[in-house]
């Protein structure tokens, strides 16, 4: 019997510090919401940090979908990943470069591995 992907961890932050010596990671300036004062918005920099496990051995398809209308996400971030065991933790940092947002609301966000859903979240930007 195969595992289903379990999603542990989900954070939107400024960033992410991986250190070479010893693996780790540093969670730079977590947040949930956006607040703009303009709109359309369009956000320079952040990261959506995720860990997983559960996930049978080889490739696998992670894909992240937002939109305001949760029926109506589109794909922002499709890439592939390997696992190497259903026990490891697998670290995933995806950065998301000038997202707009045309007005205020909230977002939907659909997390997808191998094109099932694993999350569904959202992200509220507010005037």
């Amino acid at each position: 019997m195969q595992s289903k992907p379990q999603l542990l961890c989900w954070l939107t932050c400024d960033g992410v510090h991986l250190d070479p010596g010893s693996g780790k990671h540093t969670i730079l300036g977590v947040f949930s919401n956006i607040k703009a004062h303009r709109f359309p918005v369009t956000h320079p920099f952040m990261v959506w940090f995720m860990t997983i496990t559960d996930c049978s051995p080889g490739q696998h398809k992670l894909r992240i979908s937002m939109g305001l209308d949760p029926m109506q996400v589109q794909p922002l971030i499709e890439r592939p990943f390997e696992a190497q065991s259903p026990l490891n933790r697998i670290n995933l940092i995806n950065e998301i470069r000038n997202l707009t947002f045309p007005q205020t609301g909230d977002y939907s966000i659909l997390i997808e591995i191998d094109d099932e859903p694993i999350l569904a979240t959202n992200l509220t930007v507010t005037d």
